[in-house]
């Protein structure tokens, strides 16, 4: 870290707590386009925690500083994941990323789960050692499941949230327990929470979910049983507000009407209801 920090060359990252720098488009783009700042190091870097983001093919490296929270009315250029992240190239979007998934660990892990004792942060930012039993402790990430539930009329099924606001409606999501399967845990999280068994369960895709450390794991599933039952979801009260199905005609023409919101462009959530309607929310 000190060669990396030592060289004009390493590109470096500034996390404010969660924020990051977005650069002025330049002469020739367009306005929304969006690009992280990204400076060489300077000498105050090294006095904060500095994580090693990776090198890409030309041999440039990155690294992130870490920052305490920042006033967003001092910095009007700075952005969160949440706000930028869909907007941002395949670069900006790893590097923010992988910045603030280490650094929601760091900010977690800063005492020993063994002993209490403080922990360091060593190896570029990928570990920290405990300061009296000298453990290891390495980055977590907590797998997430989250599943497009359509029954044999082709239909998908949507629930709000406890706590989520009118018309904010999505698919099913819950995380993976020990000794689960990816499979059972999408059955488990299907039947506890609208009370539906599935089968057909097939992966569909993933997406790294800093929020602070997840990885969420797309699939789909079809839902089985009789008429019944389906028509007559039992909620799981504590997380589910309501749930109902959509034909591809009732999710446009609710999404039309603004009764019924999108899901975020960030989210792999918007992905799985795009592949089932057959097309991208923006054309709606």
């Amino acid at each position: 870290m000190q060669t990396l920090l030592a060289d004009p060359g390493t590109r470096v990252l500034v996390l404010h707590g969660d924020q990051v720098e977005l650069r002025e488009p330049q002469d020739g783009e367009r306005a929304a386009a969006s690009a992280l700042v990204l400076r060489a190091p300077e000498p105050a870097d090294a006095t904060g925690l500095v994580v090693f983001l990776g090198q890409d093919a030309d041999g440039t490296a990155y690294v992130a500083v870490v920052r305490p929270q920042a006033e967003q009315d001092a910095h009007p250029a700075w952005r969160t994941l949440r706000q930028i992240g869909a907007d941002l190239d395949d670069r900006d979007a790893t590097l923010f990323a992988t910045a603030l998934a280490l650094a929601n660990w760091h900010a977690a892990h800063t005492h020993c789960p063994r002993c209490g004792a403080p922990t360091k942060p060593v190896q570029a930012g990928w570990l920290r050692r405990c300061t009296s039993d000298g453990t290891e402790h390495y980055p977590r990430t907590d797998v997430a499941i989250i599943v497009s539930v359509v029954d044999d009329r082709d239909r998908i099924l949507l629930a709000r949230g406890a706590g989520w606001g009118e018309g904010r409606f999505s698919v099913l999501a819950g995380f993976l327990e020990p000794g689960e399967s990816l499979a059972a845990a999408v059955a488990r999280e299907v039947r506890e929470e609208v009370g539906l068994e599935v089968s057909d369960v097939s992966y569909l895709g993933d997406q790294p979910w800093p929020f602070p450390s997840s990885l969420m794991v797309g699939f789909t599933a079809r839902a089985t049983g009789s008429e019944d039952e389906l028509e007559n979801l039992r909620l799981q009260e504590s997380e589910i507000a309501e749930a109902r199905w959509f034909t591809r005609e009732d999710y446009r023409a609710v999404l039309a009407s603004g009764r019924v919101g999108a899901s975020t462009r960030l989210s792999i959530a918007r992905r799985l209801i795009e592949r089932w309607l057959g097309h991208g929310l923006d054309e709606v």
